[in-house]
């Protein structure tokens, strides 16, 4: 079940601040930007690139970590993505209770996941 329109502004309001505070300075942007997406329970933090070789202007995303919000336990799954392309939990601190201790985890990166 997706977030309700409450949810989403909370989501939108808290993880739209921490990438507005972590973007890089506008003359750096074109080659390296940092960026979000709200999609269903579901919020993604990722880089975005040029695409190397790609087309001039054509850009990629690189997911960064992703949480899903669970109603019946109202918890947040934290997961990053693995070389594997598919998304795992995140074993040190699989559920958390607010999406600021999820970004605080992506901050910490105390085990080198989510940016390497």
């Amino acid at each position: 079940m997706a977030l309700s329109e409450l949810e989403i502004a909370r989501v939108h309001k808290i993880v739209g601040a921490y990438v507005t505070a972590r973007r890089p300075p506008p003359h750096v942007r074109p080659e390296l930007d940092l960026a979000y997406r709200v999609t269903g329970q579901s919020f993604v933090l990722f880089e975005v690139r040029p695409v190397w070789r790609g087309a001039p202007g054509e850009m990629t995303e690189q997911p960064i970590v992703k949480a899903t919000y669970v109603k019946t336990v109202e918890a947040w799954r934290v997961y990053w993505m693995r070389a594997d392309l598919k998304w795992h939990g995140y074993d040190p601190y699989p559920t958390v209770r607010t999406i600021d201790e999820v970004l605080s985890i992506v901050d910490a990166d105390e085990y080198g996941c989510f940016r390497g």
